[in-house]
């Protein structure tokens, strides 16, 4: 009884991916024809690899000891069209990165476009998730993050010069309303909260010479995401505390004022980020040289 790869690839694929529409995207095929393609092999191997519902695909006991199997092998074989893909002159194959929505959109026309335009023969696949993820076992060649946050055992490349976020409101919302002159001044506004990626609050903080404010400001609306707030905050629903980088245009037509600005520190900006291994892709290394070439 045997398995082609390209089943077997599927497989890892749907588990990585907790489901068919996901994954059949990675496969380049449909979800349908991938879930087909699911069901014959378990019809094959006379045991169900996944546990089905309306929400969700996940692997079974069965499933997960089938995949512990595999996964070497796959990994191998990956490994494998890596190495032989050096010997090719120009990068070639599927470059995926992770990354954060706000770096994404930061990095789009810079480094993303850019990267595609020199080589078409790379196919790029950019994921974003607020959420902190383990790019080896999610299948990422790397991910991108704030330096700050990538674990000591990864290999950093920086991307970025230090970055600030500000906080700011729009002309409507501080009609009628002082603006804030130090951080404590804050629990008289009307702030819109962050709930980060771990489910917590984010804490505004601040610093200026020394001085150091960790504010849990009040607030009666709550959102996930920094296109959201911003998008608040220009209807003037209160004030936001944004990454300047999404701010600038706004603040130069005058729809967003800056508030407390000598107390934004900078913090170390955006890195990218990958397990360290002995043979590095050609398309990985043609990313970081595009980079290391940018900040000259």
């Amino acid at each position: 009884m045997r398995a082609s790869l390209s089943e077997l690839e599927a497989v890892a694929a749907v588990a990585r991916h907790g489901g068919f529409l996901s994954a059949a995207r990675q496969l380049g095929m449909s979800s349908s024809a991938l879930s087909h393609a699911i069901v014959a092999l378990e019809e094959r191997l006379a045991v169900r690899l996944f546990n089905r519902t309306t929400r969700s695909v996940v692997l079974s006991a069965a499933g997960e000891q089938f995949l512990s199997e595999i996964a070497p092998a796959l990994q191998t074989i990956d490994n494998a069209m890596e190495h032989i893909g050096e010997h090719s002159s120009r990068p070639s194959g599927r470059l995926r990165l992770n990354m954060a929505p706000g770096a994404a959109r930061m990095l789009l026309e810079p480094l993303l476009l850019e990267y595609g335009r020199r080589y078409p023969e790379v196919e790029l696949e950019v994921v974003t998730e607020n959420a902190l993820v383990d790019v080896i076992g999610k299948g990422f060649d790397a991910g991108v993050r704030l330096a700050e946050t990538i674990s000591p055992d990864m290999v950093a490349i920086p991307i970025t010069p230090t970055l600030r976020s500000l906080v700011v409101g729009s002309p409507e919302y501080f009609k009628g309303r002082s603006k804030p002159i130090v951080p404590l001044d804050l629990v008289q506004h009307r702030c819109i909260q962050m709930r980060m990626a771990n489910g917590r609050l984010y804490r505004w903080e601040f610093e200026r010479r020394g001085e150091a404010h960790v504010i849990d400001v009040p607030g009666n609306l709550t959102l996930d995401a920094t296109d959201l707030i911003l998008a608040a905050a220009l209807s003037g629903a209160g004030l936001a505390y944004i990454g300047e980088y999404s701010l600038a245009a706004h603040m130069a037509a005058g729809h967003l004022i800056p508030v407390l600005e000598e107390w934004c520190p900078a913090y170390p900006g955006l890195s990218l980020y990958f397990s360290q291994r002995r043979h590095m892709p050609a398309k990985l290394r043609a990313f970081i040289d595009l980079i290391r070439e940018q900040a000259v």
